[in-house]
């Protein structure tokens, strides 16, 4: 009988290369995937979790001990890890990763969209959410009135919301779409909204394009995701202070 730890095939082959359920299904069925030198294509089939595989005679390595995604979040669903009664943006990897405990670091509202980090790295994703770390954060907003040069000035000495609270210096820049780049290296509740409707704009789309180093693959669409290449997890930690491998 399979061990406790054995995945099904499908599912460690998500694991190893990112690839939706559905298309891992499709490359098992086609014989393109190879457990221990031979070919299997049965997708329910019990894996180790260190068990050699290859796809396309290529040899994939075993999944990391944390798992690092980009996504893209489409607008509609929640930024938490699970929710009783809306769709997640973890739902959207969860047969990939049944067994992995994912979480964004780092929160979109409901209706805005773009880069979501999603892992099990504690650490990391404590250290570019830290206040003190001044990771910066890259957004593209769309307004309902035209930006202005006050808006630019207030945000880069520091707008103060209706509440009082005194928020630090920002970047903000008209973009040729039409759209305002801005950069943002402090998290508070629906601050960019806040920040606007002090000068009376309200916003009517947000799209995240970067966390630190991180930018979003233009690649993804709405709702897709692929993992971390090494290169791009190298530059988040260091983005963050996190030293490599730690």
């Amino acid at each position: 009988m399979p061990g406790k730890t054995e995945l099904r095939l499908d599912r460690a082959l998500c694991a190893r290369t990112g690839l939706p359920r559905s298309a891992a299904r499709r490359a098992i069925a086609d014989g393109r995937v190879q457990v221990s030198g031979a070919v299997c294509k049965k997708a329910d089939a019990k894996v180790a979790p260190d068990a050699p595989l290859t796809l396309d005679g290529r040899a994939l390595a075993a999944a990391p001990q944390n798992v690092y995604l980009m996504l893209n979040k489409p607008a509609g669903l929640l930024c938490v890890s699970r929710d009783a009664h809306a769709e997640t943006v973890a739902g959207l990897v969860a047969e990939a990763y049944p067994r992995r405990a994912l979480f964004p670091a780092g929160r979109l509202d409901k209706t805005s969209t773009g880069l979501v980090l999603l892992t099990d790295d504690g650490p990391l994703a404590h250290a570019l959410l830290a206040p003190g770390r001044h990771v910066p954060k890259v957004y593209l907003v769309g307004l309902d009135t035209p930006f202005t040069p006050q808006m630019q000035a207030g945000f880069a000495a520091g707008v103060t919301l209706a509440d009082g609270t005194r928020l630090a210096p920002a970047e903000a820049a008209p973009m040729p779409d039409g759209r305002v780049r801005v950069v943002l290296r402090q998290g508070v509740y629906h601050q960019i909204k806040r920040m606007f409707g002090v000068y009376g704009a309200g916003v009517d789309t947000l799209h995240r394009v970067a966390i630190g180093p991180l930018t979003l693959d233009p690649a993804l669409g709405p709702g897709q995701w692929r993992a971390l290449t090494d290169a791009e997890l190298a530059a988040l930690r260091g983005g963050s202070g996190v030293e490599s491998g730690k």
